[in-house]
């Protein structure tokens, strides 16, 4: 069984204990929407030793995308639409995009949305080469003026989602609310097709504020792509500025958890979600690591923007909740 199948069965649990809800009894339908890495386990662990398989048809089963979400289906007896996402490093944010959608359209009372990437061998490195996407140090240092790339990473992360009334009706603990979300693809709107378009980022950003219904001005943080590439980040904030620069005149903070875990790949989206969730339920924005002098490339003064540099209270406004944003951008356009 690929090592991301059984993480992210066992995460999809742990989701359903902390909410109280025991997925076996439950007579309501749940929908899973998740999607993994590329499989180097088969690769690197099992291809290696072929002739000891006697069974393809069971290694194809357990090592395949395809049965990533319907294993955990089957496993929790969860009867709601079970989809398998890939849409590279924004692949759980389009799948908790997707789980949204199924919920407010009645297909579905509960959600499971997320990622997971594992990575084989894990006790490995890489060859730096100058332009590319990895950094020379081993470090994600987002916005800085030494960024010079990323750092993969192995994680996971699982959200349960439910409508707010009913989970409201039901007595049920709620971390955070999600007030609207969008997707889109850059389409060849850029220079290459691994490249970012800041037309295609802008665009997203404001379809999701205008399903939202939130006030641009009234956004405290937004949680970045960041992945501290000489490239990435310069639009990233550009594409912010497009839409925010107007209308926001107070300071907005970003960070990125990148430079705390690395680029989780397909776990990416879930985990700047999963920080953000916890920014909001302690009143607290914890710094984003190795920054230290603003890449010059990148418009700060032309918006309201500013990197989280030390853990920074996040008190609640009295006019209006606490309000944050969170993008993830894939390698192809997907945003």
């Amino acid at each position: 069984l690929d090592p991301q199948h059984r993480v992210f069965l066992e995460c999809a649990w742990e989701a359903f204990e902390r909410s109280g809800y025991d997925p076996i009894v439950y007579s309501g339908r749940v929908g899973v929407f998740a999607g993994c890495g590329a499989n180097s386990y088969i690769l690197n662990n099992l291809w290696a030793h072929r002739e000891r398989i006697d069974d393809g048809f069971q290694l194809l089963l357990g090592n395949d995308k395809d049965f990533l979400s319907t294993r955990v289906s089957y496993k929790l007896n969860l009867r709601g639409p079970s989809l398998n996402v890939q849409t590279a490093c924004s692949t759980s944010l389009v799948a908790l995009n997707l789980a949204c959608q199924s919920l407010n359209e009645g297909h579905c009372d509960m959600a499971i949305a997320g990622g997971v990437t594992l990575r084989f061998p894990q006790t490995t490195g890489y060859l730096h080469k100058e332009g590319m996407v990895f950094s020379s140090d081993g470090h994600c240092r987002a916005f800085d003026a030494n960024a010079d790339g990323m750092i993969g990473g192995d994680g996971a992360g699982v959200a349960l989602l439910k409508p707010l009334e009913r989970a409201l009706d039901d007595g049920d603990v709620i971390l955070a609310v999600v007030k609207g979300s969008a997707v889109n693809n850059d389409g060849s709107e850029k220079v290459g097709f691994t490249a970012p378009s800041e037309v295609g980022q802008a665009r997203v950003i404001e379809e999701a504020l205008a399903a939202s219904g939130v006030d641009p001005r009234t956004i405290g943080y937004i949680e970045a792509h960041g992945t501290g590439t000489s490239l990435g980040d310069p639009i990233e904030v550009s594409a912010l500025n497009r839409i925010y620069g107007d209308q926001h005149r107070a300071p907005c903070l970003v960070g990125s958890v990148k430079t705390n875990v690395g680029h989780l790949d397909a776990a990416a989206g879930i985990a700047g979600f999963l920080k953000t969730v916890l920014c909001l339920q302690h009143g607290e924005i914890p710094p984003t690591l190795h920054f230290r002098t603003p890449n010059p490339r990148i418009g700060f003064a032309n918006g309201p923007f500013q990197v989280v540099t030390k853990l920074e209270n996040w008190p609640r406004p009295e006019a209006h909740p606490r309000w944050a944003g969170v993008s993830s951008f894939g390698i192809g356009g997907t945003n």
